[in-house]
This record gives C-alpha cells, structure tokens and sequence, in this order.
C-alpha cells in the first residue's frame, strides 16, 4: 500500500478539528505529528490519521456500551 499524505485542509475536513486544535494535540501527544515535505510545506501520514480516527469511533463505542 502506498503511502498517502494529507495536507492541513484534507485533516481538518476529516478530523472536523481546527487547526490550532491539531498543532495542540501534535504537542499535548494526542494526534499525530506531520513532517516537512518541502521547506514550507507540511504533511500527516493519512495512516495515522484514519487511525487515530478509529480511536476516536473505538472509544465512543466502549462508552456506549458502559
């Protein structure tokens, strides 16, 4: 599978976080971190975000069942 990167807009369309949000959960260790693509340019690992996506599903459904 190849890798798929995902730039600032594509997250918070996915995630529905703003992006202060993101950068703070990328420092508070709660999201994952992105990485330079070029010299102005930053990108996530679309991976870590489907599965930190995941989590968040994973956690509502053990919430619900508590």
């Amino acid at each position: 599978m190849a890798l798929r990167l995902e730039r600032i807009r594509s997250v918070q369309e996915r995630t529905g976080l703003c992006i202060s949000e993101i950068y703070r959960g990328m420092r508070e260790g709660w999201f994952p971190k992105n990485f330079p693509i070029s010299k102005q340019s930053r990108a996530w690992n679309a991976e870590e975000v489907d599965t930190w996506i995941a989590s968040k599903i994973a956690a509502r459904n053990v919430a619900e069942v508590a």
